[in-house]
């Protein structure tokens, strides 16, 4: 089953926690408590997964703003499936995962998201990423 994972929860509280922050300590914005009150059921429950689509409009909005500043595709421009890979070596997506990316629902993306970062072996989570990243500081510098 595809769903929200509550680490994207937890994200999306955190975003919401720093975008509008309590002006008291004890106040919280109206997404930090509809996010909230999923994430503690899905506690109580023992849940890993929210079912998207049941998913509180409130809470949805409050998820879907959080997810709109997170990166969409994991890309890294360097397709081995478009050589035969059944994996990408570059993004660590299975070929139909690059194939129907554009028409993945949010959840969906998230979940391909947290596999190919769990894995962690895609070249864009290893050397490959880190010498992109200080090119970009050389240049900026």
């Amino acid at each position: 089953m595809t769903g929200i994972h509550i680490t994207d929860i937890e994200s999306a509280i955190n975003h919401w926690r720093e975008k509008k922050p309590s002006p008291d300590g004890v106040t919280l914005s109206p997404e930090v408590r509809a996010l909230a009150e999923v994430y503690a059921l899905m506690v109580y429950h023992h849940e890993t997964l929210a079912d998207e689509f049941s998913f509180p409009k409130e809470a949805l909005a409050a998820w879907m703003d959080w997810y709109a500043s997170t990166p969409d595709t994991p890309c890294i421009a360097i397709c081995s499936t478009s050589q035969g890979d059944a994996m990408c070596k570059g993004c660590g997506r299975s070929f139909e995962e690059v194939q129907h990316w554009t028409d993945m629902r949010p959840a969906e993306k998230r979940a391909t998201w947290r596999r190919i970062s769990l894995e962690g072996t895609a070249w864009r989570f290893n050397r490959y990423a880190e010498r992109a990243a200080e090119r970009r500081q050389t240049r900026d510098a």
